[in-house]
């Protein structure tokens, strides 16, 4: 494991180890430098807590970084699924997770290991360093903690989700830890981890939204519904105690949302869900946060290849753009398949402001910044400070609709919750009486795939029900055989884990075996 000193230090920080006044070169040279600063002399005030934090939540884009030309890190989520296909082709480790024949040298692979285990040395050195700072008012500090275990408990839960069984660090690393090069833990191990940091958090104090973009209790309650739905299916299985668990915990959130419709709620329309002035705010309950000051959004891979729907003409990458097969799923008159106002366009404008024309295919539009790109008669910022959505009160809604149903069959309040949904999107949902729980189940399973497409949600719904919406059918195919339509390529056991890195094998012995079916 890799020892991550944290980074990102505040100024102020730094400066306080600069010459305060006039002195002698001598009093200069025994100044201590600032770039050797370290966790223990780092850590004495409630800013450097603070400081500390805000690197968890920089690292937490590196799902945004470059994964090769034409690709970045969030592909890795997207390509397996089979309701993506690409237009470029010239990334070779793009083209074998779309191919499903990655393996332990696949780049994407490689930096989703890195990058989450990154987060969890960040939160770590946080939670362990941040308790003795003293002064520090109680309620900051159990703050601070509260969003990091938020984080380390997401970055977790992805990396159990990707790998299966996984190291389990929870303490600051050196070269000289007992534990530097460690053995894969259970992922019963894992999750309990994860409840136990997400039951914490919920219980730190936060407020319900927070429009900074820092994690709020609504997320927290969302994760853990997200958590439960998840151990409910496999692998664990826990199946009705945890479906019930899930729906418990969506409903809190639902029953604040039916209170305060201000605060938390459906957006009215999907103009809305991509919109830049609305971030954090209403149905985002958690976001990656992008600034072009910082780092600008990193979803251009969804443009069309070379079609001119930006203030940069002809330009794009279009190596995540959607399968027809999947486009054309979609129920007659699904808003979400409307053209510039669902979760796809078909025409846009020249050069971002200019005449309307054909893209000649749909792609997707959901991740689309209208105030950078422009729109019709009005010119682009040309500064894509869009977030990308991780939580939003959508699938909190068919999180309760799948697991009430799954408790004891469809009822009046599961059946709200998935019509919403689908009342947004101007559907006819049949009558609650028309249902069984096992039509409902799959109703609800498709609006999840759906609604929540091209957001890095459905490989892991594919994963944990070991079931794959059939675009051909309409229906649900088991997991191992089903055709990707992507690549016409049948996934196989294998594919519900990702490989280990190689190199992280190889740094790593303690790590063997490889996951079954990749080559060591």
């Amino acid at each position: 494991m890799k020892l991550n000193i944290i980074k990102n230090v505040g100024k102020a920080a730094l400066l306080s180890a600069v010459l305060l006044g006039p002195s002698g070169c001598t009093e200069f040279l025994k100044e201590q430098a600032p770039s050797n600063l370290t966790p223990d002399s780092f850590y004495t005030i409630p800013d450097h807590a603070e400081a500390a934090l805000a690197s968890v939540y920089a690292d937490l884009r590196f799902m945004g970084e470059s994964a090769g030309i034409f690709s970045s890190n969030w592909q890795l989520l997207e390509a397996l699924t089979g309701t993506s296909t690409t237009e470029t082709a010239q990334n070779s480790d793009l083209n074998n997770l779309y191919g499903l024949v990655h393996d332990g040298n696949t780049a994407h692979v490689v930096n989703y290991w890195n990058g989450l285990y990154k987060v969890i040395s960040q939160a770590n050195q946080v939670i362990a360093k941040v308790p003795p700072i003293t002064p520090m008012p109680e309620a900051q500090k159990k703050k601070i903690l509260g969003e990091a275990r938020f984080l380390r408990a997401s970055a977790y839960f992805t990396a159990v989700r990707l790998w299966g069984d996984i190291p389990l660090i929870t303490d600051p690393q050196t070269a000289g830890s007992a534990d530097f090069q460690p053995t894969r833990a259970s992922q019963e191990e894992i999750y309990k981890l994860i409840v136990a940091d997400l039951t914490e958090a919920e219980n730190a104090g936060l407020a319900w939204m927070d429009v900074s973009g820092r994690a709020n209790l609504a997320a927290v309650k969302a994760q853990l519904a997200r958590v439960y739905l998840t151990m409910a299916g496999f692998p664990l299985s826990k199946g009705v105690s945890h479906y019930q668990l899930a729906a418990s915990k969506a409903l809190e959130v639902i029953t604040y949302a039916n209170a305060n419709p201000s605060v938390i709620n459906l957006f009215p329309t999907y103009e809305e869900v991509h919109q830049e002035s609305l971030k954090n705010r209403v149905e985002h309950l958690f976001m990656l946060q992008y600034n072009t000051v910082v780092a600008g959004n990193p979803m251009d891979n969804m443009y069309p290849n070379f079609k001119p729907v930006t203030y940069n003409g002809p330009s794009g990458t279009g190596s995540t753009v959607p399968t027809p097969a999947f486009y054309n799923s979609y129920e007659p008159g699904d808003l979400r398949a409307k053209d510039q106002e669902g979760y796809f366009y078909t025409t846009y404008f020249t050069n971002g402001n200019g005449a309307r024309f054909e893209l000649g295919a749909p792609y997707i539009f959901k991740h689309f910044n209208r105030t950078a790109n422009g729109t019709s008669g009005t010119a682009g910022t040309r500064q894509n400070n869009l977030n990308v959505p991780q939580i939003r009160y959508a699938e909190v809604l068919l999180t309760y609709a799948e697991a009430q149903n799954e408790v004891g069959g469809p009822n009046q309040a599961a059946y709200d919750a998935m019509k919403r949904i689908r009342d947004r999107a101007k559907l006819t949902t049949p009558a609650l009486g028309t249902f069984t729980q096992a039509t409902f189940r799959e109703a609800v399973w498709r609006e999840r795939w759906h609604e929540l497409c091209y957001e890095q949600i459905t490989w892991f719904d594919m994963v944990r029900l070991r079931k794959v919406y059939n675009e051909k059918t309409n229906g649900f195919d088991n997991f191992v055989g089903h055709i990707n339509l992507s690549s016409n390529k049948a996934l196989e056991a294998k594919h519900l884990l990702l490989p280990l890195g190689r190199q992280e094998m190889l740094n790593n012995p303690n790590l063997k075996p490889q996951n079954p079916g990749y080559p060591n």
